[in-house]
């Protein structure tokens, strides 16, 4: 199959009328990539038109384009805040960097950051909007994962990351290997006997599968926090994971790379007219994947950041990870990757891969979502909340716009959810009845 009905789909994208309020969708065969409303954004209560011949000023604050080259550990310790880098080898030999905002004494909290992220994503908007910082100043010992492939997680004690077999895991080695490692490096470390989980998009995935295949985990978790949480993706609406989801693998690989995730302008460009028209200021998003996977809200990102944003993601992941997401979203099911009926069967002892024992999550759990979530659906969050055993607390974000993204970069997320979440997490510790300090 070639690619130019690929090629056809941007052109229809861009001769779509955009209007102030329209429902845009492709279908291809009898394939629908997606079906969603469009809202062009209002400013003030006007709605906001660029024309293509305006000179937009494109001059960036020098403070925001030295934070866009900055790592994690450089942002923190600008900002004044203590900072720490730490090394966990985990079990199958990947070198794990672990970023710390040191209150030594407090109790441990974990952030695990959503696909095509890094550490950097709870700490790059700075002290008054970074959720790791918000966390610090509320007296917790601030602990940021780093899942193996991103840019803090390319080393392995063997391999490459030039090598095929350093890319040769998915999500699924990420709860079985890097989050129970990274747990347990916190604890010894801090000598504490549990910590709070917070996780966003893929790092809620991860935790799930922690829980399932490695259920004596639950046990170190005070409770988990799960921002946009992801599991089931039936009703998913993003163009990027659908097109993963039915197209044939030989296609998708020249699209996105055999190894590594790295996807060839010829994606950039089929996807960009999704999200891009003449009210996007800032073309930055349009040709950034980790926009193109999750849409954005245009009123809830601060576009004087994009540079920052676009300076840290995506941050990295393997081709088996994002065609993992798509073997989701096809099957219907929350299961281990599938390689086939013939693999399967030499894997997992089956021609069908095993579904997840959601049952074994028994840690507490609160669910946040929203409604203008492209990955993480009402629907879907609905049937995950069903299938797993302790869910303590589930909030929908009063803001119908509130996207994928915002959980963590929204300009009122603080006040739509952190402020609640941190409430939560308080609840917690009170209904534990533990002694959380060392």
């Amino acid at each position: 199959m070639s690619l130019k009905p690929l090629l056809l789909f941007g052109l229809c994208l861009c001769l779509a009328p955009l209007e102030s309020q329209a429902d845009l969708s492709f279908i291809f065969g009898n394939i629908s990539l997606f079906n969603l409303n469009f809202k062009t954004p209002t400013l003030l209560g006007r709605s906001i038109t660029v024309n293509s011949n305006v000179q937009i000023d494109t001059t960036v604050d020098p403070n925001i384009q030295e934070d866009s080259h900055l790592d994690t550990y450089s942002l923190i310790k600008k900002y004044g805040y203590p900072a720490e880098n730490h090394s966990v080898t985990t079990d199958d030999g990947y070198i794990l960097t672990v970023h710390r905002i040191a209150r030594h004494g407090a109790t441990p909290v974990l952030l695990v950051h959503g696909l095509l992220d890094s550490s950097a994503t709870w700490v790059m908007m700075g002290p008054n909007k970074g959720l790791g910082y918000m966390l610090y100043e509320q007296g917790y010992d601030v602990w940021m994962a780093n899942v193996r492939g991103n840019t803090y997680s390319r080393k392995h004690i063997k391999y490459t990351h030039s090598h095929a077999k350093f890319w040769d895991f998915t999500f699924h080695e990420m709860g079985v290997h890097d989050i129970p490692k990274t747990i347990d490096y916190i604890l010894d470390t801090t000598g504490f006997k549990q910590l709070h989980y917070i996780g966003h998009s893929q790092g809620t995935v991860v935790f799930w599968i922690m829980g399932s295949e490695r259920p004596e985990y639950m046990d170190k978790i005070i409770a988990m926090q799960a921002l946009a949480p992801v599991a089931y993706l039936r009703h998913c609406k993003s163009p990027v994971v659908n097109f993963l989801a039915e197209f044939h693998a030989s296609i998708v690989l020249k699209l996105i790379g055999v190894h590594e995730f790295l996807p060839k302008n010829e994606f950039i460009v089929m996807f960009n007219q999704l999200i891009c028209d003449e009210t996007t200021i800032t073309k930055e998003i349009c040709s950034n994947v980790i926009f193109l996977t999750t849409g954005f809200d245009k009123l809830q990102l601060n576009e004087t950041m994009l540079p920052v944003v676009v300076g840290h993601a995506p941050a990295g992941a393997s081709t088996k990870q994002m065609q993992h997401f798509g073997q989701v979203r096809r099957s219907g099911e929350f299961r281990q990757f599938d390689y086939g009926w013939l693999r399967n069967h030499w894997h997992y002892n089956s021609i069908s891969p095993p579904a997840y024992k959601l049952e074994n999550v028994k840690a507490k759990v609160a669910l946040y979502y929203s409604q203008n979530d492209w990955l993480a659906q009402p629907a879907d969050v609905q049937s995950l909340r069903r299938r797993l055993p302790n869910v303590v607390h589930h909030y929908l974000v009063d803001y119908p716009e509130f996207n994928h993204l915002d959980f963590i970069w929204g300009v009122d997320a603080r006040s739509l959810l952190w402020d609640a979440m941190l409430k939560q997490m308080r609840a917690c510790e009170i209904d534990n009845n533990i002694d959380t300090t060392n």
